[in-house]
């Protein structure tokens, strides 16, 4: 059974797990759906359903935990709060994961990101912030306006730099030429149960498809049908269609 490690939060007293699923292969950083635990991946069946490329040595999964309860689920707080808070996430996975990865790799590796729901945010948003250590993400039945989720209060720039339909939308000049060379995203989604109501997965995840198509990034969209619903069953099986041809 793949070990938890337990790695630090920068300039806090906290720490997140990690758990490591595979030994060689293309190294997937996997984030798990809203607040969510690393042991969810294979809890869920998603190892379970590329077990084959896992034992073939094609594929390592890095599996995160969320601070999501603390961030983005946490409706109390303001939209701009909760991007503030979102900020030390983003430096838990700079400072601490990424460096651990590298360790377990033994140099550092172009990343895959990875995620389902809430994660399918997570993995978008760190290739597109972060192209240069993760040029191509995949997301699933994903949300990525973060205004959208009980969205209150004054945004500011934690928000505006947080939410991929802000910043892909204001991105122009050498930025966006960086990232039209480096970045790649897979959007999935069905058409069936929960990925409209009350996830609103379906409408955001073409949306969004039709933003990048807009600004030129590298990006695919594959729609599944009206049976494929919000939930681990048909996550597997699109994983399952999708991720052997990346490893």
């Amino acid at each position: 059974m793949s070990q938890r490690v337990q790695l630090p939060v920068p300039g806090t007293d906290a720490s997140l797990g990690v758990i490591r699923h595979g030994h060689y292969g293309r190294p997937v950083l996997v984030f798990p759906s809203e607040a969510g635990r690393a042991e969810d991946f294979a809890a869920n069946g998603m190892v379970g359903a590329v077990q084959d490329l896992v034992d073939a040595g094609r594929v390592s999964f890095f599996c995160v935990d969320a601070a999501d309860k603390w961030t983005w689920s946490d409706n109390a707080a303001t939209t701009e709060e909760r991007a503030q808070r979102h900020q030390v996430y983003t430096a838990w996975l700079e400072q601490s994961v990424l460096p651990w990865i590298d360790e377990q790799l033994g140099s550092r590796q172009p990343l895959v990101t990875l995620g389902v729901s809430m994660g399918a945010y997570h993995a978008v948003h760190f290739t597109l912030t972060h192209a240069h250590v993760a040029p191509l993400a995949i997301g699933m039945s994903g949300n990525y306006d973060v205004s959208s989720w009980h969205g209150r209060g004054s945004r500011g720039d934690a928000t505006y730099f947080a939410n991929p339909v802000d910043y892909v939308g204001g991105m122009q000049g050498d930025h966006l030429q960086w990232l039209r060379d480096r970045a790649s995203v897979l959007l999935v989604v069905g058409q069936g149960p929960f990925e409209v109501d009350p996830t609103r997965a379906l409408p955001s995840t073409t949306s969004f498809a039709n933003l990048l198509a807009e600004k030129g990034i590298p990006h695919q969209l594959d729609m599944w049908g009206y049976e494929s619903a919000h939930d681990w069953p048909w996550w597997q099986k699109q994983l399952a269609h999708h991720l052997p041809r990346f490893c």
